[in-house]
C-alpha cells in the first residue's frame, strides 16, 4: 500500500452496559470485528480495549474504540475514554438504563466530554421510544447535554444508515485538533511483532508524528520507526489519529499502559498538582482517590485547601499541563469525580492558613492568557520553555530575556531599584565603578546573573562584569589627578606618566583601577596609562607611514618613548588592530 498523510480522522468511543451490544454495534456500522483476544468472544464480553474503522457516506473516516462494559474492566474502560473526544452511548432497549450505564455516563460526565451520541440497541426485540425518553432525561443534567438518539439494531440493520449520518453529523462538530502542538501520546498497547519489534497504539489527540521522529519515552529518548494508521502504514499522522507506532531498540517489556510518548521538552512530569474539582465543595472527597488521565491510572493522596480547590500528591509523576481533566476515582464507593488541573509546579503550604490563601488564589485566577499572565505575575520570573511546558502561553506584556520571562511591568520595577544598589555599593566601595553582577542579582533576587541586563537602564551600564553608573564621579582628589593626567594626554596621546609622577599625584593601583573602571584611562601595560580613544589615535598614525613597519618608525610615528611604545605595539595585536609578522615588523590589520 501507498504510503501517505493522514490528513484527518475522528475518533469515538463507545459507553455502556456489557450486553447491551456495543461490539455488535460495532460490527454493523463497519464490518469489522472489535474484540481482541479469543476469550472475548469467547465469553460475549469486552475485557478490553478493541478497535474497529470505517469510512461515513460524507467521506469521513472514524476510528472506534470499543471499550469494556463489564464492572470488573473498568479501569480499561477509563483507558479508552480518557484520550476521546466524543462518546457512542449504547443503551438496549429491552433492558434501559442500568446501574453500569449510570457509572458509564458518570464516567463520561466526570471527563467533560460534551460530544456524544446514544444509540439505542435492540430495538427489535423492544419498542426503543420509552428508553430514548427516559435516557434523554437522565443525560439532560450531564455534560453530555441533549444527545441525540438513534434507535438501532445490530442484528437487522435496521437503523444503521441513520447511525452513520447522526455519527457524521456529531463529529462534524467537534473543535477542530491542533496538528502543531507536542505530542503527547498516551499508550494503550504494546506488543511485539515478529520481524517489526515493538508496536505501541494510542489515540494522537493533537500533533503529529513520523517515522524518524525522536520522543521521551520517560527519561529516554526513542525513535519512532514507522507509523500505521487505520491499518497501514502512512508517512505521517495528524491529529485526531489513531496510530501504531513502531519503536526502535526498545523492548515491550519496558512499556506498560498509561506510560506516554512525549515531545521532548514540551511537558513537564510532576508529582504534586493543584486542581479545581467538579464535585460540590459540601460532598466527601476520597482521600486516597485512584487517577485516570489519558490511558494511565496513578494513586494519589488528595488534600482539600478550601472549597472545590484541592492538591493531589501523585504515587507516580505524570506528564501533565495546566487545562488538563482527570478523573477521580474511589475505588470503594464506585464514585467518580472530575478535576481540573491549575497547578502542576504548585508553592509549598508552610505557613498557616496557606491553603486556604492557595485555594482563593486560584479560584480568582482566570484560565487562557489572563491566567498565564496572573500565574506569571506569582512565580515573577521562570524559564520560557518551563512555562510553556506548564501549559500556559506567553501572557502579553511578558519581558523575554535570553531563555527567561519576566512578569509584566516586573523588570522596569527591578530597575527602578537599582540605581539604589548601584549608589550603596559605591559608598561603602568608592574606588569600584560598581557592584559586581553577582551582587546585583543578590539584592534583587534574580535566579540568574545573566537577568541582570534586562534591568540596567541608562545612565547605567555594563561594564566589565559589573553595573556601572556612567556619570559617576570618582572621589574628588582621585578625580582632580585624573584630569590633570587627561589635561597632559590631551595634548600629547602618547605621553604615559611615570609612575613616579602618578604616585606623586595620589594615584595607586587602586585609583588607577578605578579610573578605568571608568571610562577615563586605559590600562595599556603595568604603568602605562592612555587617553580612551587612544587605540583609533595609534592607527591614524600608522597609516601614514610605509606598510609594514618596524616597532622603531611606530615610535616615531607616535612621538614616544620604547617605554610606551613597546606595551602599546603589543596591546594594539592583542586588541586585533595590528598583525605581527615573522620578521616582527608590523603592518595594519
Amino acid at each position: 500500500m501507498t504510503r501517505a498523510d493522514v490528513n484527518h480522522m475522528d475518533v469515538v468511543a463507545t459507553a455502556g452496559h456489557v450486553d447491551h451490544g456495543k461490539s455488535a454495534l460495532v460490527r454493523a456500522l463497519t464490518g469489522m470485528e472489535p474484540d481482541r483476544w479469543a476469550e472475548e468472544r469467547r465469553r460475549g464480553l469486552t475485557i478490553d480495549l478493541g478497535f474497529a474503522w470505517t469510512t461515513l457516506r460524507s467521506g469521513r473516516r472514524v476510528a472506534v474504540v470499543d471499550v469494556p462494559g463489564h464492572e470488573k474492566f473498568v479501569g480499561n474502560m477509563l483507558a479508552g475514554v480518557g484520550p476521546v473526544p466524543a462518546a457512542l452511548l449504547v443503551v438496549a432497549a429491552d433492558d434501559g438504563w442500568s446501574a453500569q450505564t449510570a457509572e458509564h455516563v458518570a464516567v463520561l460526565d466526570a471527563l467533560g466530554v460534551r460530544h456524544a451520541l446514544l444509540a439505542v440497541t435492540k430495538s427489535d426485540l423492544a419498542d426503543p421510544e420509552p428508553v430514548v425518553a427516559d435516557v434523554g432525561e437522565r443525560l439532560a443534567g450531564t455534560s453530555l447535554g441533549d444527545a441525540p438518539a438513534v434507535s438501532v439494531s445490530a442484528l437487522t440493520g435496521v437503523g444503521i444508515p441513520e447511525l452513520g449520518a447522526a455519527l457524521d453529523a456529531l463529529l462534524a462538530g467537534l473543535p477542530p485538533p491542533d496538528p502543531t502542538a507536542p505530542v503527547r501520546l498516551w499508550i494503550d498497547r504494546a506488543f511485539t511483532i515478529r520481524g517489526a519489534g515493538t508496536v505501541v497504539t494510542g489515540t494522537l489527540a493533537a500533533g503529529s508524528v513520523a517515522g524518524g521522529d525522536r520522543l521521551l519515552l520517560g527519561d529516554r529518548e526513542v525513535v519512532v520507526r514507522g507509523v500505521q494508521s487505520l491499518g497501514a502504514p502512512v508517512e505521517r499522522a495528524s491529529a485526531t489519529a489513531r496510530v501504531a507506532l513502531n519503536l526502535r531498540a526498545v523492548s515491550v517489556e519496558e512499556i506498560s499502559r498509561g506510560d506516554a510518548l512525549l515531545t521532548p521538552g514540551a511537558f513537564r512530569r510532576t508529582g504534586v498538582v493543584d486542581v479545581t474539582l467538579t464535585a460540590e465543595p459540601g460532598e466527601r472527597l476520597p482521600s486516597e482517590p485512584v487517577v485516570h488521565v489519558g490511558s494511565a491510572t496513578v494513586g494519589a493522596r488528595l488534600r482539600p485547601l478550601d472549597g472545590a480547590v484541592a492538591r493531589l500528591r501523585l504515587a507516580s509523576p505524570l506528564p501533565l499541563r495546566i487545562g488538563d481533566r482527570l478523573l477521580l476515582r474511589d475505588p470503594g464507593a464506585r464514585r467518580v469525580v472530575g478535576a481540573d488541573v491549575r497547578d502542576v509546579a504548585p508553592p509549598e503550604l508552610r505557613r498557616r492558613g496557606a491553603a486556604r490563601r492557595r485555594a482563593a488564589e486560584l479560584t480568582a485566577q482566570p484560565q487562557g492568557a489572563d491566567g498565564a499572565a496572573a500565574d506569571l505575575a506569582r512565580r515573577r520570573i521562570v524559564r520560557a520553555d518551563d512555562f510553556a511546558a506548564m501549559g500556559w502561553p506567553v501572557p502579553a506584556g511578558a519581558t523575554a530575556h535570553g531563555s527567561w520571562l519576566l512578569a509584566a511591568g516586573l523588570a522596569d520595577e527591578l530597575a527602578g531599584r537599582l540605581p539604589d544598589v548601584v549608589a550603596r555599593y559605591r559608598r561603602l566601595r568608592p574606588l569600584e565603578a560598581g557592584p559586581p553582577l553577582e551582587v546585583v542579582r543578590r539584592a534583587l533576587e534574580l535566579p540568574d546573573v545573566d537577568l541582570v541586563g534586562a534591568v540596567v537602564r541608562p545612565p547605567l551600564v555594563l561594564r566589565e562584569g559589573r553595573v556601572v553608573d556612567g556619570t559617576a564621579a570618582l572621589p574628588p582628589e582621585v578625580q582632580r589627578a585624573v584630569d590633570v593626567i587627561r589635561a597632559r594626554l590631551a595634548q600629547d596621546p602618547f605621553a604615559a606618566p611615570e609612575a613616579p609622577e602618578l604616585s606623586a599625584a595620589g594615584l595607586g593601583v587602586r585609583e588607577l583601577a578605578a579610573a578605568v573602571r571608568s571610562g577615563q584611562l586605559v590600562r595599556i601595560a603595568d604603568g602605562v596609562y592612555l587617553a580612551p580613544g587612544v587605540a583609533d589615535e595609534a592607527r591614524r598614525r600608522l597609516a601614514g607611514i610605509a606598510q609594514p613597519f618596524t616597532l622603531s618608525a611606530a615610535r616615531q610615528a607616535w612621538g614616544t618613548s620604547r617605554r610606551v611604545a613597546v606595551p602599546l605595539a603589543e596591546w594594539l595585536d592583542a586588541q586585533g588592530a595590528t598583525v605581527r609578522l615573522p620578521d616582527n615588523t608590523r603592518r595594519l590589520r
